[in-house]
């Protein structure tokens, strides 16, 4: 048996224990993913960074989430089609999910929006992996992903937001971007 699905037992044994834990990783799993988009928002809008700071950080976030979900994982997941665990192993399913496994679709958008957040505030951005962590935790208690899965996801989401953040600050212009901001 591999690490990975070792690993995978592990984690899915979890499941199943209690209805409350249960709740608690379904919450986790499928609910934490509506709060980050929303605490994202209030980051950008309570937060002291001048208009055009602010609309550069919600702009790298969102490019970099939505190229690592929609561009990276859909193309590889085109050519890679990885069962998800419980249509090849008995598990402690909590969740269902149609979609090839690998990589993690959560895993590649939230990564990548939690490191945007990192690159512009430390503060925030830990809190942001942190929820992240959980949620990429708890699909995997849930049964839905391998914890590979989620590495996968985390290298491309990383990777994307970091491209994004020196792209966005070496390539465009911050009177291009102002331009921009200016006519909203």
């Amino acid at each position: 048996m591999t690490l990975d699905i070792q690993l995978f037992y592990l984690l899915n044994s979890i499941a199943g224990q209690s209805r409350f834990l249960d709740g608690i990783i379904v919450f986790l799993a499928s609910y934490l993913a509506y709060l980050l988009p929303v605490m994202l928002l209030a980051f950008v809008f309570f937060s002291q960074y001048s208009k055009r700071e602010k609309w550069e950080i919600f702009f790298v976030a969102a490019i970099s989430s939505i190229i690592a979900r929609a561009g990276i994982t859909e193309l590889i997941r085109s050519f890679y089609h990885r069962p998800r665990p419980f249509v090849d192993l008995p598990v402690h399913q909590l969740l269902m999910d149609s979609a090839w496994s690998f990589p993690s679709g959560h895993a590649t958008f939230f990564f990548a929006l939690s490191t945007a957040v990192y690159l512009y505030n430390k503060k925030w951005g830990v809190g942001f992996f942190i929820a992240t962590i959980l949620m990429m935790m708890s699909r995997v208690v849930a049964g839905v992903h391998y914890p590979s899965d989620i590495l996968g996801g985390a290298v491309i989401g990383i990777g994307v937001a970091y491209v994004t953040f020196f792209l966005v600050r070496r390539v465009v212009s911050p009177r291009a971007l102002e331009s921009t901001i200016s006519t909203y």
